[in-house]
């Protein structure tokens, strides 16, 4: 747009300049002024669309409130005021001056000066014509009295009178004879009938007449002869040049005559065509000066704009928009030192956003840490609001995530009752008056069922930085299940070392006691030392059978894998207890994998478990043991479930210590001897009560791959 606005502005200057040039010339006038007048037209025309498109963007931009419209706007109105006040002014002057100046052309002295230089260069060529026709009789009598005429009598007439050319024509206009003062001279231009039937007047035909290439001469038509016949009847023709000096004023003065006349007459049509070419000229003025005014005013307020959308683009946060100094004025200087502020503000936006970065690196590999550890972590702040939580926080207190979102440690047994106790315990610890760091071992019960160890750490911040506190707990449950086997075992091989070998020479000395003495002593003492061996012999089988079950539970590993199928070897467990009267119902999955297991001791694991499932049977109305088998994620599952009495909840959480059973017979190794032959299987087993009643034991036996 701006490109074809300044070419308006200049086409426009120039279109002022000819059509100035073109009223001065009278005849560049007559020719080229429509034209240049219609150019002009389309040029104003052109020029107010311009300036009217300019309209409509700049009212656009003030109803979307463009920055910098409104300064658009003003200086548009003060670059309009500013040509049009002056051009008004000027415009009113010169065409006052222009009305007077034409009207001052026509004064009566003009008029009369005019005429005078005319009549007297008519008067001046009149003389000279009547010479030329008095000459012209005075050769024609010469030439009728001598006789026949040729071009030596010609000569001889013509030169007394100092007659510059004359010649002889017939009728027909065909030269006879010619004398010229000129040797080089060319033959004159033939004399027309018409001429020369008028010069069969006794008269001379005079007239001024402009030959080509030869300038202004006079002319004199003179007949010769009249008394012949018409067609001997000759034409003298004589010509006078004109003086250059005379030729030229009397034609300069003719001109301006003309010329006068037709001013006279176009009078009224110059005032209007001056007019409207001063009007036009004005419009083509004040248009140019109204886009320019838009030129103008959106250069002046570009750096204006570009800082306004420097400053937007800061405020989203865009610190590259660097605006390029292109002056050296104010506008330059306030630019430049608005890139320098940008330059300061992306530096300390960069150092910001790395800090930030660094601090949510730091975040978020602290938070990588803690989802890794498998220990509990909990923060609190000086009022006790949670602040984080790990993801084994979550695990180890069988609590589903986000149940402690927006709750104090005081309100947690309210909510969450499963934690209460382990609330509690932790609340009292910091609100005693005890050491900065304190440690609590806690039995801890989980809402699903089964009870776990905790040890819990807890630490008070305070000094310097944030007040708060800070949590760490582990499961140890395992941990103390692992000590406490190693305890027992360490127990059983002491009981196997210590009470068996003094068992068979017990069991042997009462042996021969009976054996020495029952011979020799009456029926009463007889009996009584029966009674007495007897009972010494069986209760020394059974110790002997219990260290015998210490023996095999303190056994270290003797597992020897081979791929079996699971399936099979249920089956063949399960065929032995077909005739004990005990429902037993098998859901044995097809398709099983194998797996890596010792077949003997599996076989001890089944006769364990389908053994305490018929003793807990006992009393039941309708007696069910289901067994099952499938493939899981972990590997294959093995399950054996009753409908019988169920395991106390008092000792469910220590079911696989020994020494630990609810049966009223029985040593409490079996579930003993079951756990650490699962563990050897690197295994995982499960029990849990069912309802109504009843007890389930799970085993998942990883495949080759886990395992």
């Amino acid at each position: 747009m701006r490109p074809l606005i300044l070419l308006c502005v200049v086409a426009g200057a120039a279109l002022v300049y000819l059509m100035s040039q073109a009223s001065s010339n009278t005849a560049l006038f007559t020719r080229n002024y429509p034209l240049l007048l219609g150019i002009g037209g389309l040029l104003s025309f052109g020029l107010m669309l311009l300036i009217g498109h300019q309209l409509v963007l700049l009212r656009r931009k003030l109803r979307e409130r463009v920055f910098g419209s409104k300064l658009t706007l003003r200086l548009m109105v003060v670059f309009a005021l500013m040509a049009l006040v002056p051009g008004v002014l000027v415009y009113a002057i010169s065409y006052q001056f222009l009305q007077k100046s034409i009207e001052s052309w026509f004064d009566v002295r003009m008029d009369k000066a005019l005429e005078g230089g005319l009549n007297l260069a008519r008067s001046s060529l009149d003389h000279s014509l009547k010479d030329l026709g008095q000459k012209a009789e005075s050769i024609a009598r010469r030439l009728d009295e001598g006789g026949k005429p040729d071009a030596e009598a010609l000569a001889k007439a013509r030169e007394p009178f100092g007659v510059e050319e004359a010649a002889l024509f017939t009728a027909r206009g065909q030269m006879v004879a010619l004398s010229s003062a000129d040797p080089a001279a060319r033959q004159p231009g033939l004399v027309g009938t018409i001429e020369a039937q008028a010069a069969r007047q006794p008269l001379p035909v005079l007239s001024v007449e402009s030959l080509p290439e030869r300038g202004l001469y006079l002319r004199a038509l003179m007949p010769v002869n009249v008394a012949r016949s018409a067609e001997e009847a000759l034409v003298l023709q004589l010509l006078q040049r004109v003086p250059p000096a005379i030729a030229q004023d009397a034609r300069v003065v003719d001109q301006g005559w003309r010329d006068y006349q037709e001013l006279t007459l176009a009078r009224d049509g110059l005032k209007g065509l001056f007019g409207l070419t001063l009007t036009l000229a004005l419009l083509l003025t004040l248009f140019s000066s109204l886009a320019l005014a838009f030129v103008l005013s959106e250069r002046l307020s570009a750096p204006l704009s570009a800082l306004a959308e420097a400053t937007r683009a800061i405020a989203k946060g865009d610190y590259t928009r660097l605006n390029p100094v292109r002056s050296r004025d104010e506008f330059g200087v306030l630019t430049q030192s608005f890139n320098t502020m940008t330059r300061q503000i992306a530096d300390a936006t960069e150092a910001m956003d790395r800090n930030r970065r660094q601090l949510e690196h730091a975040k978020t590999y602290l938070e990588s840490i803690l989802s890794n550890l498998t220990s509990g972590v909990l923060t609190f702040d000086e009022r006790l609001y949670l602040k984080t939580i790990n993801a084994a926080a979550y695990d180890i207190l069988g609590i589903a995530p986000g149940a402690f979102h927006g709750l104090k440690l005081p309100d947690w047994p309210v909510h969450v009752g499963a934690v209460a106790p382990f609330a509690s315990e932790i609340l009292a610890r910091f609100e005693a008056a005890e050491a900065r760091q304190w440690e609590r071992q806690l039995d801890y019960r989980r809402r699903e069922g089964g009870s776990r160890t905790l040890l819990v750490r807890g630490t008070r911040l305070g000094e310097g930085g944030e007040t708060g506190y800070v949590v760490v707990f582990d499961d140890i449950t395992h941990l103390a299940q692992a000590q406490r086997d190693a305890a027992w075992g360490e127990v059983a091989r002491r009981l196997a070392h210590e009470i068996k070998n003094p068992l068979t020479p017990i069991q042997l000395s009462a042996e021969r006691l009976q054996h020495k003495l029952l011979q020799k002593l009456g029926d009463g003492d007889a009996d009584v030392l029966k009674r007495a061996t007897g009972t010494i012999v069986s209760q020394v089988t059974a110790l002997k059978g219990m260290v015998d079950d210490f023996s095999l539970y303190a056994r270290a590993k003797r597992m020897s894998a081979e791929d079996i199928s699971l399936n099979d070897l249920v089956r063949e467990v399960l065929a032995l207890y077909e005739s004990m009267g005990v429902p037993i119902e098998p859901h044995l999955a097809d398709d099983l994998p194998r797996v890596p297991a010792d077949p003997t001791l599996l076989r001890q694991v089944m006769h364990n478990l389908i053994q305490n499932a018929i003793d807990a049977l006992a009393g039941a109305e309708a007696p069910r043991i289901v067994v099952t088998s499938r493939l899981a994620a972990e590997g294959i599952l093995l399950s054996v479930r009753d409908n019988g009495a169920g395991i106390a909840e008092d000792i469910i959480g220590r079911i696989f210590e020994p020494y630990v059973t609810s049966k009223p017979k029985g040593t409490g190794l079996g579930l003993a001897i079951v756990k650490k032959i699962v563990d050897e299987h690197r295994g995982r087993i499960q029990v849990e009560n069912v309802q109504p009643h009843g007890a389930h034991v799970s085993i998942v036996l990883p495949l080759r791959q886990a395992a």
